[in-house]
């Protein structure tokens, strides 16, 4: 059994690694933590999420001093947190035998200016940046195996990422044409804090984050490539639909894309190739990555979906993905019954 702790367990992240973890064979909650300012500290998780009302666990303030005894007493070690309070509370975390799955976007982007600019703060753990691996599942898988730093992809980077990749990999894409991804998230997105944006009563179908959302840095960095990238607020609560227009090269063919997302993802359970195009109810509450596909091979243009559920695949589950790629047990373990 490996022990594991979670930071940030209140959050709808924290929660879902929660019920993950209580579910996986081989792993043994050990502690479910908050922020010493939490207006959580002290209540039992069961409180605040009924469908944990079996979890016997109470959240306890973080400190200093319990983050270093974490550092030494667990294995493995979740941060559901705010990308400022992963990246002060590295250092510590990371040095001693516990490694670490950091879920903000702390250790994401390794160019610490982009990272300044759209995270609006200087990046300063530049040893831990440097050990961090970025945690998409599929495409990692080796970096992951024998990482001790885990930065776990954000939610809509993990959509457009496997939607993307198999071309981007294969030299399909025609390179003087920015793919344009069009993606939908629900609310819980925005996480548990009460805003009044985010109140289901106000949320109707939205862009946001125009031309400058930060995920579009993480986006272009793992793809290699620039790319448009619009996000929408819908008035549901998990899932991401990730609409993706990409111009190929001029002669390539609908059997050539099949081929390259048969051949990305042909060992990859968590990755479902589609016969039609998906939909958020398929995904909602799983671990997979749907993802569908169409060319006209006339114009050059192609349009490809990808769906997941933005606190599991796109967080929750990831993290246990990676977790499982760094204990060398099969990716779906604890996650696909």
């Amino acid at each position: 059994m490996y022990n594991v702790a979670i930071i940030g367990a209140s959050g709808y992240t924290g929660a879902q690694l929660v019920q993950l973890v209580m579910q996986h064979p081989v792993l043994a909650l050990k502690g479910t933590y908050v922020s010493e300012n939490s207006a959580d500290a002290g209540k039992s998780i069961a409180q605040l999420h009924g469908n944990l009302a079996h979890v016997n666990a109470v959240l306890t303030p973080i400190s200093d001093e319990a983050l270093l005894e974490l550092s030494q007493s667990v294995d493995f070690v979740f941060l559901a947190t705010p990308h400022e309070a992963s990246h002060d509370w590295m250092p510590i975390l990371s040095s001693g035998r516990a490694k670490i799955l950091d879920l903000s976007g702390a250790f994401r982007l390794k160019d610490t200016d982009v990272f300044a600019q759209f995270y609006g703060f200087a990046h300063t753990q530049e040893e831990s940046l440097n050990k961090a691996v970025y945690g998409l599942a599929e495409w990692y898988a080796s970096d992951i195996a024998s990482a001790n730093i885990i930065a776990v992809p954000g939610c809509y980077p993990t959509a457009s990422l496997s939607a993307l990749k198999p071309l981007a990999n294969k030299h399909l894409l025609d390179d003087s044409v920015r793919p344009v991804i069009n993606a939908v998230s629900g609310v819980s997105g925005a996480g548990r804090k009460a805003s009044l944006t985010t109140s289901f009563f106000e949320v109707s179908l939205q862009a946001y984050g125009v031309l400058g959302h930060r995920h579009t840095p993480e986006i272009e960095a793992y793809l290699g490539a620039p790319v448009i990238f619009t996000p929408h607020l819908g008035n549901f609560k998990r899932g991401i639909l990730a609409t993706v227009t990409v111009k190929v090269k001029a002669g390539v063919t609908s059997a050539q894309l099949e081929q390259a997302y048969c051949e990305a993802y042909a060992d990859k359970p968590i990755v479902r190739l589609r016969d039609s195009f998906p939909k958020i109810d398929d995904v909602a509450h799983t671990p997979f990555v749907d993802l569908h596909w169409k060319l006209d091979e006339t114009s050059g243009y192609a349009v490809v979906t990808a769906a997941i559920d933005n606190v599991m695949k796109g967080a929750a589950s990831q993290a246990i993905q990676c977790l499982n790629i760094m204990t060398a047990q099969p990716v779906e373990t604890g996650l696909v019954l």
